[in-house]
């Protein structure tokens, strides 16, 4: 590769990942990136998250999941999320650790695994699609180790726990991440692969 291709791949890698921070900063100023409706509270941030960790690579992944665990803490710190308020105001650095380096690990993961089903899958779609879905459930699955670890034990997540009939930390996790998980799941799977798929296109004609 001569000297003007690494040059020109490098600075598309910063203008998409640039565009990628902007839509993630634009979805948190709108609110449009937490919806909040029937009682139900879930993100899209994680979209952009993926879409960066699948085109630009593990790096990107994890500079996109360091933003939006920020934008989570401020949804947090500022009252913006109710549920994110409550948690602050029993244990701040739980909150921290629960919000930032969970989603900073889903883009890095999401990243790596990604890069491993590229070598082991010949299908791009389903590539894309495993990978989409992957950094939803890896979402969940650090935000929840995180919560309950913090805070499963506080009063008002103990009281929350026997009112929806759950006996056990696992059950609660299943029955708390419920419908709001597999939303989530269904909008990176879709999103994710058809966004991620037209912009990797797109590179490889820049190129």
């Amino acid at each position: 590769m001569t000297t003007s291709n690494r040059q020109r791949n490098r600075t598309l890698y910063l203008v998409q990942l640039s565009m990628l921070v902007a839509v993630l900063l634009m979805l948190e100023f709108t609110g449009l990136g937490y919806i909040k409706t029937l009682g139900l509270e879930f993100t899209i941030m994680t979209v952009p998250v993926i879409v960066g960790a699948i085109v630009l690579g593990p790096l990107a992944g994890t500079i996109l999941g360091a933003v939006f665990g920020l934008s989570s803490l401020l949804q947090a710190i500022t009252g913006k999320s109710p549920f994110g308020a409550i948690l602050y105001g029993i244990n701040p650095l739980g909150t921290v650790i629960t919000t930032v380096p969970t989603r900073i690990l889903m883009g890095l993961f999401c990243g790596l695994l990604f890069v491993g089903l590229t070598r082991w899958l010949k299908n791009k779609t389903l590539q894309y699609s495993l990978a989409s879905l992957a950094g939803a459930l890896l979402n969940t699955l650090f935000f929840m180790t995180s919560f309950l670890l913090f805070f499963y034990r506080s009063q008002p997540v103990q009281e929350f726990a026997v009112s929806m009939g759950s006996k056990s930390a696992i059950g609660f996790a299943f029955a708390f991440v419920g419908l709001q998980g597999f939303l989530e799941a269904v909008i990176c799977a879709v999103l994710g692969t058809a966004i991620s798929r037209a912009l990797a296109t797109r590179g490889r004609r820049s190129a």
